[in-house]
């Protein structure tokens, strides 16, 4: 009895040891995919906003007390329009003052030209007829001295008739010089009335500051002033977005950067109106990359911006980077590595073995085998549960 138990005890360590013999030679079944010929698109996908193509803040140039603001946020304005006015009594008085003075010096202006310039003449004529007649007097004095007439003391009260008659019509002369076309009295009086001109034009342009208008055809984001604030220059009353094409700004992570190119389509969506997709287009990619966030920025143009965009809005974009028609696929999954190190694992002989490949498109989903595999090869959908060298067999091979 006691030789039929150990007999029993012995097959039963051999019934152990052949099972688990058997299961360590047994291959371990394991799933496979196939390359399938497939079309591919490759796309990026990252969030951006709305943006306008030029959007400034206003305010005012002067100090002063707001009267009227005649505009809120979101209105649509044309290039001058009134946005807001602060108080001008004083900056209108100046003008007055202004334009009084400039009135003067251009009066006095004419007046030179037609009271001046008749008068300087009027006495350079006198002073050369009054030096014509003292010289004739002169002379005729001189002959009757000759002649033993008149004395030396008229000789010498002739002669210094002479000198001042001489004397008056350099004067005479000098003012005619002044009062003519270049002269310094006429310069003196165009330069008065220019200086004055200036100033009215000063204070005209004072009293324009105090009307803030649109810059340009566009849109009030926001209204940060309201009626009896006292405004200075430099603080900010109004943010304004200048009408233009519509345009879309992202933020692209920097390693994507070799994958994009103006003109590239993009399908965009907005997250308060995730049902109404629009399509977009690449219109500039900056020359920089941000370097606290590594991404660069990438604009976008719309040709038929949907009615709900808003500055700001919250978008995402997807950017078709590049297609294939017809290519040999596999998904993203089945294979290991990237670029030189991308390979896949296969069957062999009941063993598993690496096989290396090159990669051309890539999606999050698939990606194109471009050499390495035939359309129709196998590899393993899950190439790290099992190790290159092991026996297996492919799932429902009932050996």
């Amino acid at each position: 009895m006691k030789a039929w138990r150990r007999v029993g005890a012995v097959l039963a360590v051999l019934a152990i040891a052949g099972g688990l013999a058997w299961r360590a030679w047994r291959p371990e079944p394991v799933a496979l995919v196939s390359v399938a010929e497939a079309p591919l698109v490759q796309s990026l996908v990252f969030s951006g906003r709305v943006a306008a193509p030029v959007r400034v803040d206003l305010g005012a140039t002067v100090t002063g007390r707001v009267v009227e603001v005649a505009v809120r946020e979101g209105d649509a304005v044309r290039e001058g329009d009134l946005l807001a006015r602060l108080e001008s009594a004083e900056l209108q008085a100046q003008v007055s003052q202004a334009q009084a003075a400039l009135r003067l010096a251009e009066a006095r202006v004419v007046g030179q030209r037609e009271v001046g310039v008749p008068t300087a003449d009027a006495a350079l004529e006198t002073a050369r007829a009054t030096l014509d007649a003292a010289q004739r007097e002169a002379r005729r004095s001189r002959d009757l001295f000759a002649r033993g007439y008149v004395s030396q003391a008229r000789i010498d009260e002739t002669d210094r008739a002479v000198r001042i008659a001489q004397a008056q019509l350099e004067a005479a002369g000098a003012g005619a010089r002044a009062n003519a076309g270049r002269g310094t009295e006429a310069e003196q009086a165009r330069l008065r009335a220019d200086e004055a001109r200036a100033a009215a034009g000063l204070a005209q342009a004072r009293l324009a500051q105090a009307r803030i208008v649109a810059p340009a055809d566009g849109r009030i984001v926001t209204r940060l002033v309201e009626p009896g604030q006292i405004v200075q220059p430099g603080r900010t009353l109004f943010a304004f977005a200048a009408t233009g094409a519509t345009q879309l700004v992202g933020q692209a992570d920097e390693k994507f950067l070799s994958q994009l190119a103006i003109g590239q389509a993009a399908r965009v969506v907005a997250d308060a109106f995730p049902q109404q997709p629009f399509e977009a287009r690449v219109l500039r990619i900056a020359p920089g990359v941000d370097a606290q966030r590594g991404t660069v920025e990438v604009k976008f143009e719309v040709a038929a911006p949907p009615p709900f965009l808003r500055e700001d809005m919250t978008l995402s974009m997807e950017v078709t980077t590049d297609r294939r028609e017809r290519g040999l696929t596999l998904p993203a999954t089945a294979v290991i590595g990237a670029g030189a190190e991308a390979r896949v694992r296969r069957l062999a002989d009941g063993r598993v073995v690496e096989q290396p490949v090159r990669i051309g498109l890539r999606t999050l989903a698939r990606l194109e085998i471009v050499d390495g595999l035939a359309a129709g090869d196998a590899v393993l959908a899950d190439p790290l549960a099992i190790e290159p060298g092991a026996r297996a067999r492919a799932a429902g091979d009932g050996r």
